[in-house]
């Protein structure tokens, strides 16, 4: 039985320093991994209430920090130094931030406002042992609410606290995970969320001064509710929801009369709901096969408008609230975080965020080929093919299968800096889609729920068979590579299937359901019931003992990499140390990196660096012949 160690690892050598981030010259060929970890841009944001500003979230420091810059195109200010933020939200006044920020990636923030100026900044909430979740600003920006496991350590309650005075006050005792969502304009209601299974929830209004829950959607088969935005007159809200459907549509509800509408109802998911120009402007996107397509209604005419031609990728949007403005974050194969502010009502696009690809050449960046193909049980399934560019003295590509995390995810034609790298060495890569992910339906994304679990991984064994059909790639040179939930696949496929792939890249995957939801963080708990059955019932217990990747461990017989944060609050890091123990009790090769400050995932430039040039040097060597050779 391998030993647990949980913080104390007695291998220093697993134990990885930070590596600076140098580079050659811009270039040389092939392109070192390093520059496609410098690209960056934008990784959220957020147009200011009166839509004068743009706030967002950059890296180029090293580590994730709060930028703003006029929409006009001003010069950027940087507002947080030092330690890393984890998230922001404008103030109603368009003058502060709400900033949060947590301990080396424990995910238990707390809040500070600061000015636009940078020159002022104060604690609202200070860190504690409870988790956070922030759900909004009170109209008149004196007010938050948020979500917290304050109580207990365990359930998600409601609360309610005071800008200045800091007075909190307990609005709601919840169980397991109850989430404010949107509050409504007058002050009156606070939209409330509690969790079902990982793509579902039920829908309350809690009433603010009587503390008094109503329940508004707790559908029978369980459904999703969100990216609300209010009325201003306060009389009703827009949401996405696939209630009674497969796909999310955008509805409306009435305060009045507790009736749903829908406005729109493609078959494909709708996301992004947001207002603009005072309640006049309805703005959303729908996810076509990956990509965002923007879309818009002038509420007062009833007439669709002309959206503008923007780079392809995954959309997010911001909108003022009183001015007719639009921010959208694009991530696209070309963009690593662009920010473009559409202004509605004189039709004209802005760019005041402009991401930068550190000296790669656009024209090596691949927009990825999207592939359907049936599992062995009938199912359909997809994902996104990135193939290097043709080469006539190369006639098959090795491949990387890349397994997204959730699992209640789904890999979209965003900037993906490491898939990026693999195709410019000469590899194609295959991020799949397999049963479970969201994008396909609700029914699909449920496909993989209890039971069902090891369908999913079988899903990978049959992607293998799929890419095999194509010739131009070489599945006998063949890694999978994933993180979180991705890297949990990740464990179990190579232990359940060997032989399959040649090479795994597991990173803050699980290893031992059993352990691992039993010790999950408070927010995962409730949705785990769900999405892998109740680990408190004996049933699920005898289930997960024999199917958890830590019962095939000593099937792993290909090299493998694996990567945890020490301070993992979601996938505790014992379940990585454990896994690791019983591969190399066999004496399998495994090179571990157990990264001491770094939680869920790699934040600081320099652990990620670190990592990411032994990716590199871990499948040059293990994907024969050498990645280099294919370039000569």
């Amino acid at each position: 039985m391998p030993n647990v160690f949980g913080e104390d690892w007695p291998y220093p050598d697993d134990i990885p320093e930070p590596m600076e981030a140098s580079v050659g010259l811009a270039g040389q060929t092939p392109t070192e991994i390093v520059r496609y970890l410098m690209a960056d841009g934008a990784a959220s944001a957020k147009l200011s209430p009166d839509g004068e500003m743009v706030a967002y979230q950059w890296s180029v420091s090293g580590a994730p920090q709060l930028w703003v810059i006029d929409a006009e195109l001003s010069y950027p200010r940087q507002l947080t130094f030092g330690q890393g933020i984890t998230f922001y939200e404008w103030s109603p006044n368009s003058k502060e931030l709400l900033v949060a920020r947590d301990t080396a990636g424990n995910e238990k923030e707390g809040y500070y406002l600061i000015t636009t100026d940078g020159t002022q900044e104060r604690e609202i909430l200070p860190p504690s042992g409870a988790f956070r979740s922030f759900g909004a600003f009170s109209t008149d920006g004196t007010q938050i609410i948020y979500s917290s496991t304050e109580r207990n350590g365990t359930d998600f309650d409601v609360f309610k606290t005071a800008i200045h005075s800091h007075a909190t006050e307990l609005l709601l005792e919840g169980s397991f995970g109850f989430y404010t969502s949107a509050w409504q304009p007058n002050n009156g209601v606070i939209l409330v969320s509690e969790t079902v299974g990982e793509d579902g929830n039920n829908l309350f209004a809690l009433n603010v001064e009587e503390k008094t829950l109503s329940s508004l959607f707790e559908p029978e088969i369980s459904a999703n509710f969100s990216d609300f935005a209010w009325l201003p007159d306060s009389s009703g809200f827009y949401l996405a929801t696939n209630l009674d459907r497969e796909f999310n549509a955008l509805a409306f509800y009435s305060m009045a009369s507790g009736e749903v509408s829908f406005v729109s109802e493609p078959q494909y998911d709708i996301s992004n709901i947001t207002l603009a120009g005072g309640g006049q402007f309805l703005i959303w996107t729908s996810n076509q096969d990956g990509y965002s397509i923007l879309h818009g209604i002038n509420l007062a005419t009833g007439k669709a408008l002309a959206t503008p031609e923007l780079i392809p990728g995954v959309y997010s949007l911001s909108a003022a609230v009183t001015a007719a403005k639009v921010a959208v974050k694009i991530s696209g194969p070309t963009s690593p975080g662009d920010v473009f502010v559409w202004d509605i009502a004189n039709n004209t696009i802005a760019n005041p965020v402009q991401s930068s690809l550190a000296g790669i050449d656009p024209a090596t960046l691949q927009a990825p080929k999207s592939l359907r193909y049936p599992a062995q049980d009938g199912v359909e399934l997809q994902g996104l093919l990135y193939e290097p560019v043709a080469d006539k003295t190369v006639s098959k590509y090795p491949v990387v299968v890349v397994v997204h995390g959730g699992p209640t995810a789904q890999s979209r034609p965003g900037f993906r800096r490491v898939e990026q790298y693999f195709v410019n060495q000469g590899v194609a890569v295959f991020s799949v889609n397999v049963r479970g992910s969201t994008g396909f339906g609700k029914t699909y994304a449920r496909l993989d729920n209890q039971e069902k679990r090891l369908d999913s991984v079988r899903d990978l064994v049959d992607t293998v068979a799929f890419l095999s059909t194509k010739e131009q790639l070489d599945t006998s040179r063949i890694a999978v590579m994933g993180g979180s939930y991705g890297g949990y696949m990740v464990n179990a496929v190579l232990g359940m299937y060997p032989g399959v792939f040649d090479a795994g890249i597991s990173m803050v995957g699980v290893s031992d359901w059993v352990r691992a939801l039993n010790e999950a963080s408070p927010g995962l708990k409730a949705s785990d019931r769900v999405e892998y059955g109740d680990i408190r019932e004996q049933k699920w217990i005898d289930f997960y003992t024999q199917n958890s990747p830590i019962a095939t461990a000593e099937n792993i017989n290909v090299p493998l990499l694996v990567m945890h944060g020490a301070n993992d609050p979601r996938d505790p890091v014992t379940e990585s140390d454990r896994l690791v123990e019983a591969v190399r009790s066999t004496g399998q090769q495994v090179r571990y990196m157990r990264f001491k400050d770094e939680g869920h995932s790699l934040k600081k430039r320099g652990n990620r660096v670190r990592f990411y040039t032994t990716v590199s040097s871990f499948l040059n060597e293990h994907l024969t012949p050498d990645l280099t050779e294919l370039d000569d």
